[in-house]
């Protein structure tokens, strides 16, 4: 990613695009969409520098942290519970919308080889792993259709991009057949796979020997590029291992000590939201470039070709997502005793939900100027601008309308009394294991306390076990709180009477700064131990 003007101009984009995403959470508005519709009218304002979207930064540099960061969050067992249906999304609808797209390209357009117009199909292929996860825990869907769209937009770069491969070979010219095609296909996906299964094993055992939280962490951010690298250095998918890595370090993350993964939720927090919020605005500035590329294809001919093909991306999701929803179970009758076939509103709200983001662009842009025999790749110019029409179409025809979509449906959305009901028991059974532990480490003489540590020791537990149980208590009739909303205000209110003596004596003289940061690091501490954290 550049801009015209160097150093200077990526330091307003990275900015700017923050402070947007900044405004959107004020609002309660997506952030990508914003983003890429404040993009759309930066353009145009003069002396806005010309931003590009390099695929040679993006792909290795941009899209492994991303991905690393939503599969550290994913669930492992979430998504294992769910292959089918990830399956069917990340692998069948990303080919069979790689393959309508492709033949509804190649008729529309005038003059455009089947073979770029499968390229086409592979670029706008893949739904968005941000845009979609974002939404969708915006509006509150449910727990079971957030980890549906979380596995398929983890899975289908994969699919799209060595889709994408395997149809730019044949458009320049290399010769490739349908069944080698197919072949490469499959290699490329068992070699991520396997890549990201002999990598993630030692990399974990090397997270959990590193005693020094920022050695640590300093790993953790080399490893999502370490795993696409090695990947891609034996023509593997690169994504796949990230991926998997990804998902084997954030299932085990718990064998990593507690200021390790303090660490690291704050560092790829960071890094996520500044990358996130650069792409999606690199989008919508890329409107001005794509249009001045068109060349002989008219700017009305070209938004006419989008919208027929916008339209058709869309409808292929539909086409797709109900009869792989409901024709396995009819097929195989265990799968239907198993997993009970959804309402029709499951199907529909997963098929809205396909908004296409920053991989499809910055594959796109990775498309060559020339065939291999020297000629210009045929309609680059205009491929560009239709994949850059179904990223900005999808964004905001579906990204703006999906809030609506649920609310119309009445999804039921997370059961917040079930889950802090569940969520009670676990720590009732942890607290009380806590305890007989406490118990019998205090019978031996070597861990003898004062009897008032003793005590604090006890309440420090019986506090842990106790706060989610009220939280399902009654409220406070004035504020309408909780007693561990209540408790939890409370302690922020003492703690900052603390903190603010502490730098009332620092600025008097009688502590220095050393003792002032070691003093308000405890108070930091106890006030994270305070608090129920929430995103």
């Amino acid at each position: 990613m550049a801009g015209a003007s160097g150093g200077a101009g990526l330091l307003v984009l990275v900015a700017g695009s923050a402070a947007v995403a900044g405004v959107a959470r004020r609002v309660a508005v997506s952030a990508p969409l914003l983003l890429v519709v404040i993009g759309l009218a930066v353009s145009y304002v003069p002396g806005v520098p010309a931003y590009t979207l390099d695929p040679h930064l993006v792909l290795p540099f941009v899209l492994p942290p991303l991905l690393h960061t939503a599969a550290l969050e994913s669930s492992y067992l979430g998504l294992r519970a769910n292959l089918r249906p990830v399956a069917l999304l990340s692998v069948g609808h990303v080919l069979f919308a790689t393959a309508v797209v492709g033949a509804v390209a190649h008729a529309l357009v005038p003059g455009l080889p089947l073979a770029a117009a499968l390229v086409l199909g592979a670029v706008v292929a893949p739904p968005d792993a941000v845009a979609a996860t974002s939404i969708a825990r915006r509006v509150g869907l449910p727990a079971r259709m957030v980890t549906i769209l979380e596995g398929e937009s983890l899975f289908n770069d994969a699919t799209a991009i060595t889709a994408y491969r395997v149809a730019l070979a044949a458009a320049v010219g290399e010769g490739i057949s349908w069944p080698r095609g197919i072949g490469d296909f499959l290699l490329a996906a068992i070699g991520g796979v396997g890549v990201g299964l002999v990598l993630m094993v030692p990399l974990h055992w090397l997270r959990t020997r590193l005693t020094e939280p920022l050695l640590q962490n300093t790993l953790s951010l080399l490893i999502p590029f370490v795993a696409y690298a090695a990947a891609e250095r034996v023509d593997a998918s690169g994504v796949l291992a990230v991926v998997v890595v990804a998902l084997h370090l954030g299932h085990r993350s718990y064998e990593v000590d507690f200021a390790t993964r303090l660490q690291e939720a704050a560092v790829w927090k960071m890094v996520a939201f500044l990358l996130e919020s650069a792409v999606f605005a690199l989008i919508g500035l890329q409107l001005r470039l794509v249009v001045r590329g068109l060349g002989p294809h008219g700017v009305w001919q070209a938004i006419g070709y989008a919208a027929v093909l916008l339209v058709v991306l869309i409808a292929a999701r539909f086409v797709w997502v109900f009869p792989a929803t409901y024709l396995p179970r009819r097929l195989i009758p265990s799968i239907g005793r198993r997993d009970p076939a959804p309402p029709r509103s499951t199907p529909l709200v997963i098929s809205w939900a396909g908004m296409r983001g920053v991989v499809s662009l910055a594959v796109a842009f990775s498309i060559p100027l020339t065939t291999h025999d020297g000629t210009p790749f045929p309609s680059r110019d205009l491929l560009l601008f239709l994949a850059f029409g179904c990223v900005i179409g999808t964004l905001v025809v579906q990204g703006f309308t999906l809030p609506a979509v649920v609310r119309a449906l009445r999804l039921p959305g997370p059961d917040a009394q079930r889950i802090t009901l569940i969520e009670a028991q676990a720590q009732s059974e942890a607290s009380t294991a806590a305890e007989d532990r406490l118990e019998r480490m205090l019978a031996q003489p070597e861990n003898a306390l004062p009897a008032p540590l003793e005590e604090r020791l006890r309440r420090v537990l019986e506090r842990r076990r106790n706060a989610v149980w009220e939280r399902l208590g009654q409220v406070n009739e004035v504020t309408g709180e909780s007693a561990d909303a209540t408790y939890r205000r409370l302690s922020r209110e003492v703690i900052a009477a603390e903190r603010d003596v502490f730098v009332g004596l620092r600025d008097a003289r009688r502590i220095d700064d050393e003792m002032l940061r070691t003093l308000l690091r405890r108070l930091d501490l106890e006030e994270a131990a305070a608090e129920r954290l929430e995103d």
